[in-house]
């Protein structure tokens, strides 16, 4: 029995009771500074103590062989060799961070992640894991086009995670199929030109801030939280220009989401009254916290308003702001250029500075309530 335990214990360990020692006799040239043997405690799993102690063991025999007269601390080397132990939370924020994306959608995904996968180590991860995952978001009768968002928000993570670690294991969580994928989407709505002049109306006339988000971002076509999270300097009130662009308390969709809008005769209007009724550095400072920009309140709050005159969000204003300017004949990149949208990729889309404020404004001027 000792025998057959003996062929299958790792070369240069020795077991004593369920662990693994490292055991390498030193060469009598070099015992006056490492002793006869060294000997230090590797793993209770055999293939892990094999791993350490063929690394040890080769990097001993490359020091003797260079008479490297030093002592080699064999517990930091050990500590050095082991795989660094990274949770899914942790890799996270560092991918965020560096990304410099807005993390509130990976917060979301993670949240769900962790109800049924725990928050573990980024290599532990497998197929089940995704799958267990998949059918809890289906569980919440959320959209197949949320749970694919979700999908690719974990998926992205471990894929960074894999790069960064020198992990050569396929991604879990991708190619997952999503049953009936795409089949409960609806066309998002657009508002009529009748419908924005009555929302106009009713929101200069209604001294309230929410209600001015409406027109604000009609005549923009920005997204809720660019507006929410507007500092009164991040407008030039004597050039009529509106500045989008990440801050403090709010970080933009995309690096193509920082730009200049020109402000047209409607959009100036909302934008002086709702500056009229902050004391704040921030336009909206109702919906701005310690800890962020609380852009979904105001969406949430806008919503009960516009869901109940005409069955849409707030959102659908921008989705009609693009039909305007096409309407227009406004060339499309500048429509992507005034939205913050990702540009068509031709060979040339890229080249250039893109269209002016001052050219851009005469599309805006053209589509003007």
């Amino acid at each position: 029995m000792s025998h057959i335990l003996d062929t299958q214990r790792p070369k240069y360990t020795i077991i004593r009771g369920k662990f693994y020692y490292l055991n390498i006799r030193v060469p009598k040239v070099h015992q006056q500074v490492h002793g006869q043997v060294i000997r230090a405690k590797l793993s209770n799993d055999m293939e892990e103590a094999r791993r350490l102690a063929e690394h040890i063991a080769q990097l001993l025999q490359d020091a003797w062989a260079a008479n490297y007269a030093s002592k080699i601390n064999i517990g930091e080397v050990i500590a050095a060799a082991r795989p660094r132990v990274v949770v899914m939370s942790t890799i996270a924020e560092e991918y965020v961070s560096i990304r410099d994306i807005d993390p509130n959608p990976i917060r979301v995904a993670l949240s769900s992640l962790f109800e049924v996968a725990g928050d573990r180590d980024i290599r532990n991860y497998n197929r089940d894991d995704a799958r267990a995952f998949l059918v809890y978001l289906q569980a919440q009768n959320i959209k197949t086009s949320t749970i694919r968002k979700r999908l690719i928000c974990v998926g992205s993570i471990i894929n960074y995670a894999y790069h960064e670690l020198e992990v050569e294991k396929r991604n879990p969580f991708s190619k997952m199929i999503i049953v009936g994928e795409g089949q409960d989407a609806n066309k998002r709505g657009t508002f009529t030109g009748d419908q924005l002049k009555d929302g106009y109306s009713q929101a200069f006339e209604s001294q309230s801030d929410i209600q001015l988000l409406f027109p604000i971002l009609g005549e923009t076509g920005c997204r809720l939280a660019e507006i929410v999270g507007l500092r009164i300097e991040d407008i030039d009130w004597e050039s009529q220009v509106m500045n989008i662009k990440p801050n403090c308390k709010r970080r933009l969709k995309t690096p193509g989401s920082e730009r200049f809008i020109p402000l047209n005769e409607t959009a100036l209007f909302a934008l002086d009254k709702a500056l009229e009724m902050t004391s704040s550095k921030w336009l909206f400072p109702r919906y701005i916290k310690e800890n962020g920009c609380y852009a979904t309140h105001a969406s949430n709050a806008l919503a009960k308003w516009t869901k109940k005159r005409w069955g849409m969000t707030a959102h659908s204003l921008r989705h009609t702001f693009r039909d305007r300017l096409r309407a227009v004949e406004t060339p499309i990149e500048a429509i992507d250029q005034l939205g913050g949208w990702s540009s068509v990729k031709t060979v040339g889309s890229s080249y250039g500075r893109g269209y002016s404020v001052e050219h851009l404004r005469q599309y805006l001027d053209a589509i003007c309530i």
